[in-house]
C-alpha cells in the first residue's frame, strides 16, 4: 500500500471494528484522502486512486453510505490510541469546539442555517447552510511545533430547534451534545483525570455544574462573563422554612476588579510566546436560578501591551492559579 509502516499500528486499531472487505476499502480511501488535493469526496478520492481501487467504485461509496460500523467506536479505539501513545500519564487536557461544514443539497440530513464563526466579526455575521459539528479534540504536544496541536477523536452533530421540532426529538444545545462526549470520556477511560478547555460557547453555567459533578476527574477552564452572580456557600439548614440555596451575594467580577490590586506577570500567550499581563483573581459560587450553584474561580486578565482586550476567565478548579488558567486558556491549538 502507499501508506508508510508507521501507520500500521494505528490502522490496526480500526481492525476489529469493521470487516475485513471494508477495512481494505477504509485504508485504501485513507491513502488517497492523504494524497488528494481540493475536497475529499469518495468520486475524488477514486480519481486520485485509478486503477489501485480494485473493485467496483460503488463498493468504495457504501463504506460511508451503508455503514454497518459505529462511527461512536471508531472514535473511541481511536482516542484511545493516542491516549496509550501520546499521552500515557498524567492528566489529559481535552479541547472543544465547533466548525460548520456547508451542504446546501435539498435533501441534506440535518441540514441548518448556522452563524459561521470563521466569516463573521464583530460587527458582521455570515450564515451558512449546513452542519454544525461538535468536536472534542484530545491536545498534544510536538516538538517540531511551538503551539499544541489539536487531534479530533469524537464529533457529533448538532441539529436546530426546529428540525428536533419537526423531527419530534428533544433538543440538545452544543454545550449539551460536549457533555454527552464529556462523559463518554469519563466512562471509555476510568482510569484517567480530564481538563477541558472550551472557548464562550462552552463556558456554561450548565458545564461548570456538570465538570463540578465529576470534579474528582474533570474540570473545566473556559471565559465567564464579567457579570457573573456570584455568591457565597448556603448556611447550614436553621430548622425552619425551605433550605436556603445561596448565601451572601459576593461583588460581580468586573466589581471585585475594579477594586482590586492587580498583580503583574509573564504568562504563556496566543501563538507559543510570553506575555507581560495584569490579573486579580477571586473565588466565588456561580448561581443560576433554578440550576444550583457551581464553585468557580476566576481571573481577569489584562495584556499590558495593549494589543488585547481585557478577558475574564474561570475554571472549576481552585487549585489551578491564575496564571496556570490563563496559559490553559490562551495555549490556543491548531486543529
Amino acid at each position: 500500500m502507499i501508506l508508510p509502516p508507521e501507520a500500521g499500528p494505528l490502522l490496526a486499531a480500526f481492525a476489529p471494528l469493521v470487516t475485513q472487505p471494508t477495512y481494505q476499502r477504509l485504508v485504501t480511501l485513507l491513502a488517497a484522502a492523504l494524497l488528494t488535493p481540493g475536497r475529499r469526496t469518495v468520486a475524488n478520492l477514486l480519481r486520485t486512486l485509478g486503477r489501485l481501487a480494485l473493485g467496483h467504485r460503488t463498493s468504495y461509496q457504501r463504506v460511508l453510505s451503508a455503514a454497518r460500523w459505529s462511527g461512536l467506536e471508531l472514535g473511541c479505539a481511536l482516542a484511545a490510541f493516542l491516549l496509550r501513545h501520546l499521552v500515557p500519564a498524567g492528566p489529559v487536557t481535552l479541547v472543544g469546539d465547533d466548525t460548520v461544514d456547508g451542504h446546501k443539497g435539498e435533501r441534506v440530513y440535518g441540514k441548518a442555517r448556522h452563524r459561521d464563526p470563521v466569516r463573521s466579526t464583530h460587527t458582521y455575521t455570515a450564515w451558512r447552510y449546513g452542519h454544525r459539528w461538535v468536536v472534542l479534540a484530545v491536545l498534544v504536544r510536538f516538538p517540531f511545533a511551538t503551539r499544541p496541536w489539536a487531534l479530533p477523536v469524537l464529533v457529533d452533530l448538532y441539529r436546530s430547534a426546529d428540525d428536533d421540532r419537526a423531527r419530534g426529538r428533544r433538543h440538545r444545545t452544543p454545550a449539551q451534545l460536549m457533555c454527552r462526549l464529556l462523559r463518554l470520556m469519563l466512562l471509555r477511560f476510568p482510569g484517567r483525570t480530564f481538563l477541558f478547555v472550551g472557548d464562550a460557547g462552552y463556558g456554561t453555567h450548565e458545564v461548570a455544574r456538570f465538570c463540578h459533578r465529576h470534579r474528582a476527574r474533570l474540570a473545566l477552564v473556559s471565559k465567564l462573563h464579567p457579570d457573573a452572580n456570584l455568591f457565597r456557600p448556603p448556611p447550614p439548614y436553621a430548622g425552619t422554612g425551605r433550605p436556603r440555596v445561596k448565601g451572601e451575594r459576593l461583588p460581580k467580577p468586573r466589581q471585585a476588579v475594579a477594586a482590586a490590586r492587580l498583580t503583574r506577570s509573564t504568562v504563556g500567550w496566543y501563538g507559543g510566546g510570553t506575555r507581560r499581563v495584569a490579573t486579580a483573581t477571586g473565588v466565588g459560587h456561580w448561581y443560576k436560578s433554578g440550576c444550583g450553584l457551581a464553585p468557580v474561580r476566576w481571573v481577569f486578565v489584562r495584556d499590558l501591551t495593549g494589543t488585547h482586550r481585557d478577558e475574564y476567565f474561570f475554571t472549576t478548579d481552585p487549585a489551578l492559579g491564575p496564571a496556570a488558567v490563563v496559559e490553559k486558556y490562551t495555549g490556543r491549538w491548531n486543529l
